[in-house]
């Protein structure tokens, strides 16, 4: 039977795997499918007799944990979508969102609660709570569901069956007014994906998938809902653990992860600080990527380290989860600089390369990415002019996602990331690609992290600023620097000032932290 809601696939690998262990944390908390499933049936009771139903949305304001994945399926299992906040970002930002996309209820961790109300007083009403005292193992969701119960006991409800284009989710990112903008996902749009990840990646029961992202991270619809489809074992890493090289490479041995996804700068962080070599990672089959340019450098030496899995560079805006992918080649010359394509578009979507009146460009010509098909999202949350501007509309009344990345599509059917429009400058008349400047510096044999940003003197001139961490004890100097860049980038594109940090601030989901580095300078 095919199914067509995200909450289905819990309850069919219960009832095919009832013992199998279906998630665990960094820890020893792990519960079965069997203990999934019925844990998320109880918080369907509480949510419905709170009020919450079919295409409503509710938040999940916990740490990850396998509480916040029992709040995911509770929520769906109402028909309801989940909207899942950073624990980690500001409360008046989390309070925003809730108000934003009119949360009926949210399961919110009592450390939480306080800030959460007093900013949400400030702005709205607030949301109906079911709060958790704590976030661990699952213990802090079965105690509260008992307190509950024993307080105000709630019936027992059939589980919702979605429709597939009804709601799923809502992940919320950075949107350019300077307040975040949501991007609906439906469960038809999900599903595409994870039927996608069952046929390229040939999951099986026994495999062990990492979570290393956070789950208002679009990385993480393939860990979870993948990993149950199929009985595996999703192994949840926590934010602390996953930002650590020295514990995360014992860890993910000993845990024994069949299947890792994350973006590339742990991987790169693990490479240089993991010590790889003294652990067991024969159990290692793949090593998906995604959410920004693998510099060329630390994938060789990862590969080097870690030779056996299967290596795979995956591309995709939150609007269409993943979109095109590539497989990375057994071996990477020593000769090769430039990162890996970004591949061809995955078999349930169409991508065309466009130019900036929307007509298609020829093979090996720079264009806009746009995007169709089953995964592309719904639209942004209660901002429909933006979600228009968001689509090119083709001479046959197709509509496009304007993915908003320059590519080039090869002779070979591969498309090239060249870079963000939004990270394109002119410099001098001429056009300026700060990734470009980013790859160069990547090359240095000194410099473990680089972030190239724009700024602009009193006369409104732009010039460009590389942030730096080294790898080493020893910093290059300023000259050598401009000597290294002058090799291999045209004198326009060289930066005019370079500046020196431990490490380069990173976003919640990993990336580097643009905004961040723009507010320090």
């Amino acid at each position: 039977m095919t199914r067509r809601a995200l909450q289905e696939l819990l309850d069919h690998s219960a009832k095919v795997y009832p013992d199998r262990t279906a998630i665990e944390e960094a820890g020893e908390g792990r519960l079965t499918y069997r203990e999934l499933s019925e844990l998320s049936d109880r918080l369907r009771d509480r949510l419905f007799s709170l009020g919450l139903g079919p295409g409503e949305r509710a938040g999940i304001y916990v740490r990850k944990s396998i509480d916040a994945v029992v709040a995911i399926f509770g929520i769906l299992k109402t028909g309801a979508a989940y909207v899942p906040l950073d624990p980690g970002a500001p409360a008046a930002r989390n309070a925003y969102i809730l108000n934003d996309c009119a949360v009926k209820v949210a399961v919110v961790e009592e450390s939480l609660e306080a800030r959460l109300r007093d900013e949400m007083a400030q702005i709205g009403s607030l949301p109906g709570l079911f709060v958790l005292r704590g976030a661990g193992g699952g213990l802090p969701m079965r105690e509260a569901l008992e307190r509950e119960q024993q307080r105000d006991p709630a019936a027992s409800s059939p589980t919702v069956i979605s429709d597939p284009d009804d709601l799923a989710y809502v992940l919320y990112t950075s949107g350019s007014t300077g307040k975040p903008k949501g991007v609906m996902l439906s469960h038809r749009n999900a599903m595409s994906f994870v039927d996608w990840c069952s046929e390229i990646f040939d999951p099986v029961p026994v495999d062990r998938f990492s979570s290393h992202a956070p789950l208002h991270f679009d990385l993480s619809v393939l860990d979870i809902f993948v990993a149950i489809k199929h009985g595996a074992v999703l192994v949840l890493i926590g934010e602390e653990i996953g930002k650590d090289p020295l514990r995360l490479a014992p860890l993910i041995s000993a845990k024994k992860i069949s299947i890792w996804y994350s973006a590339p700068s742990i991987l790169s962080l693990l490479t240089q600080y993991g010590n790889l070599e003294r652990y067991d990672y024969s159990r290692l089959r793949l090593v998906l990527f995604a959410g920004e340019v693998f510099p060329i450098k630390h994938l060789r030496a990862l590969k080097s380290a870690i030779p056996r899995p299967r290596y795979f560079n995956l591309y995709g805006p939150t609007e269409t989860n993943v979109c095109t992918f590539y497989e990375i080649p057994s071996q990477i010359p020593e000769g090769r600089t430039e990162p890996f394509p970004i591949g061809k578009s995955c078999a349930h979507l169409q991508t065309v390369v466009v130019d900036d009146d929307g007509g298609t460009v020829a093979s090996g010509q720079e264009g806009e990415l746009c995007v169709k098909g089953v995964a592309v999202m719904k639209g942004y949350w209660n901002l429909p002019e933006q979600s228009a501007r968001a689509f090119l509309e083709d001479p046959s009344g197709e509509l496009w996602y304007r993915t908003g990345d320059v590519v080039i599509e090869e002779t070979d059917g591969n498309c090239r990331f060249i870079g963000r429009r939004d990270r394109m400058v002119k410099r001098r008349g001429y056009r300026v690609e700060l990734g470009e400047i980013e790859a160069c510096l990547y090359g240095h044999p000194g410099i473990r992290e680089v972030a190239a940003v724009p700024i602009s003197d009193h006369e409104g001139a732009v010039r460009i600023k590389a942030f730096l961490s080294c790898g080493g004890d020893k910093r290059p100097s300023i000259v050598q620097l401009k000597n290294f860049c002058a090799q291999h980038l045209p004198l326009y594109m060289i930066p005019d000032l370079f500046s020196f940090r431990d490490a380069l601030p990173k976003t919640s989901t990993g990336k580097t932290d643009y905004q961040r580095l723009k507010e320090m300078d």
